[in-house]
């Protein structure tokens, strides 16, 4: 089963959600995004399946936000009204995987940048690779980080560490995302996947409505007012982008330069 650039494999009460370009960057283009929405979503009239793994390529789970994809270079010069609507992809596509009723893993090999830290923290737990690294380069792009991920990632790692992810782009190799609580489990290289289906079986063992009755019960406790304090990162986002430090971010990134930021 497949939608668009994305597979749906289900074994039994547990289901492998997968998204691989081929290309080793597995860069989240806009219809990728909107592909992995819908695949999240297809699950909403499914009363059978206890867990999903969510996965990317084998070698590097997702180095992010497709700063090279044709639409996205669009935005630069769509209206107001055009912009605030594409800027919803991302955060509507982790919002589908945080909704989900089974409880989901992201099973992760190599680096995990960007928006690919957004859509795993909006999973329940996290599985990475020993070699995998997580990256938030936002800042260094000359943008904020949105999609709605900054409160879920002070929900796993307090707002001392959140800081050293967005705003100092420390990047987390896995023994240190484990003891942050960024991880969950830590699997030898190459291993995330099956580390993440055992967990998987093992939920999918368990009763299945009293592990989603359990597990939504769990995740309102902890986000209850994520929404309330991330509603306007997107515009935040379009107010970034008009930026000359936007324009500089994204341009020494191409280049394969360090930055010369401005303040403008």
């Amino acid at each position: 089963m497949g939608v668009g650039q994305v597979t749906i494999e289900k074994k039994g009460r547990v289901a492998v959600i997968r998204f691989d370009r081929g290309d080793g960057v597995n860069a989240l283009s806009l219809d990728l995004m909107r592909d992995l929405t819908r695949a999240a979503r297809s699950f909403e009239d499914d009363t059978e399946t206890s867990a999903i793994v969510l996965t990317g390529g084998p070698k590097t789970f997702t180095l992010g936000f497709d700063l090279k994809d044709p639409e996205t270079a669009s935005l630069r010069d769509a209206g107001l009204a055009e912009k605030r609507h594409l800027l919803r992809t991302g955060p509507r596509m982790c919002r589908a995987f945080e909704e989900l009723e089974p409880m989901t893993f992201a099973a992760i090999e190599g680096w995990c940048v960007g928006g690919g830290a957004a859509l795993a923290v909006a999973c329940d737990l996290r599985v990475l690779a020993e070699d995998a690294t997580l990256y938030v380069p936002e800042i260094e792009r000359g943008m904020n980080m949105s999609w709605g991920s900054v409160p879920r990632f002070v929900n796993l790692i307090g707002p001392a560490r959140t800081k050293r992810l967005v705003v100092m782009a420390e990047k987390v190799a896995a023994a240190r995302a484990l003891d942050w609580g960024l991880a969950d489990e830590v699997a030898a290289p190459g291993g995330a996947f099956e580390t993440a289906m055992a967990m998987a079986e093992r939920v999918a063992a368990l009763p299945p409505v009293q592990v989603r009755m359990c597990k939504q019960g769990i995740t309102l406790a902890a986000t209850a007012l994520n929404r309330a304090v991330s509603f306007m990162d997107g515009d935040q986002f379009a107010l970034a982008q008009s930026s000359e430090d936007f324009a500089e971010g994204v341009r020494s990134f191409l280049e394969k330069r360090p930055p010369a930021f401005k303040g403008r």
